[in-house]
């Protein structure tokens, strides 16, 4: 029996777990805004959403992955330490998501890769100038993606004032669905590509797929084809905890400023994932959020904010450790690694499912969001959610 092989199997398996986390948590990046604004029914919003994440499976190519994939050099990264990675990153991704926290999937991955890299091989395991281009993206997404924002509400504040338009104009409605799209089909392009880095990687250290001439991996079309269906999937559940914090709790979104704040996400998206840099679209997609509720007036919630920035700032050291503690579970002697492992699995997956079992739904959401008559009223006759601070 080969053994190499089911465990092989075993780990894409729980990739295509972390894959569907990702779909859920991160569904909130294009969801919230035209659920908050009503562009779209709550309950068939992810299915909007999840159409646009997969329909990147049959344009975008494979330079996020083979990014994803170098984080640990190729002779360091075995079974042991992919496991080891993906345990961290579904963990800490079902904890922030209980908790309705927008982080970061991809750091959490790429933290986790490097705790467990770290473990197995020490420094020299590590490709640091893949990290430290991970690292300046988590400054320079969101700084990209908010000025963006705050810039597009800004024009479209004037445009509105010069022309006359209303927050209920059918425009805003169509532009919504249309970015919104975009950053849907970003989002795909972006995070499903992590997983498909992670599943190559586990397959070259396995022996079952080669590096090409050039240096990157040789990624069959069936590896994209499960990744954008895992994501895709994941997005249809839906991450509503999420969608409630990014789409309501961060500031008022009206039409005008949801369409500012997909224009900003879809930016910093689509240049990352043109540049094959794997970055957090749910860093992209806040920041958004965040800098068209500024620029709008409305402030925004400095409490959620804060709290928000923390996740991003704690994902990678916490995955980091998260994932070594579980490589070094791996490497105990005999039955000791196989029964520490299976309690960590046993409490983990357990908790998920009760916690699954307890998730809010769309109708619930759809309960806190705005009336159409709030909607359509001037951003400035609207009075400012209870908790925003006074930016903006």
């Amino acid at each position: 029996m080969d053994w190499l092989l089911i465990s092989i199997i075993a780990v894409i398996a729980l990739a295509l777990l972390f894959d569907f986390t990702n779909g859920f948590h991160d569904a909130a990046n294009s969801v919230a805004t035209v659920v908050a604004t009503r562009a779209l029914p709550a309950r068939w919003a992810p299915w909007f959403s999840a159409f646009f994440n997969f329909s990147a499976f049959f344009v975008v190519g494979t330079a996020v992955a083979n990014t994803v994939a170098k984080v640990v050099h190729h002779d360091s990264e075995g079974v042991a330490v992919v496991f080891a990675a993906l345990i961290a990153a579904i963990t800490w991704n079902y904890l922030t998501w209980f908790f309705g926290m927008p982080s970061s999937s991809s750091h959490a991955i790429i933290g986790g890769l490097v705790g467990a890299g770290l473990a197995a091989g020490g420094l020299a395991a590590i490709n640091w100038v893949v990290v430290r281009t991970a690292v300046v993206a988590i400054v320079a997404s969101p700084v990209v993606a908010f000025t963006v924002a705050f810039l597009a509400m800004a024009l479209l504040a004037r445009i509105q004032r010069r022309w006359h338009i209303t927050e209920g104009a059918k425009a805003f409605r169509g532009l919504q669905l249309v970015s919104a799209a975009a950053v849907s089909f970003g989002h795909g392009a972006n995070d499903a590509q992590k997983t498909m880095g992670i599943m190559a990687a586990l397959l070259y250290a396995g022996g079952y797929i080669a590096l090409r001439p050039d240096g990157n991996l040789q990624i069959d079309w069936w590896i994209p084809l499960l990744a954008y269906s895992a994501i895709a999937i994941g997005t249809i559940w839906g991450g509503w905890k999420i969608i409630e914090t990014m789409g309501l709790k961060i500031t008022s979104l009206r039409p005008s400023s949801g369409l500012a704040a997909n224009v900003g996400a879809v930016t910093a998206i689509f240049g990352a994932t043109g540049l094959g840099i794997p970055i957090s679209t749910t860093h992209a997609a806040a920041s958004s959020v965040t800098g068209s509720g500024v620029s709008s007036g409305q402030g925004i919630n400095v409490k959620v904010v804060r709290e928000m920035v923390i996740a991003w700032v704690v994902t990678i050291p916490a995955t980091i450790v998260l994932a070594w503690i579980m490589f070094e579970l791996t490497q105990l002697p005999g039955i000791a690694s196989v029964v520490a492992i299976g309690s960590v699995l046993f409490v983990l997956l357990g908790w998920i499912a009760w916690a699954m079992s307890k998730a809010m739904k769309a109708s619930d959401v759809d309960a806190e969001v705005p009336s159409m008559d709030d909607l359509r009223q001037p951003v400035s006759a609207i009075p400012h959610i209870e908790g925003h601070g006074t930016i903006g």
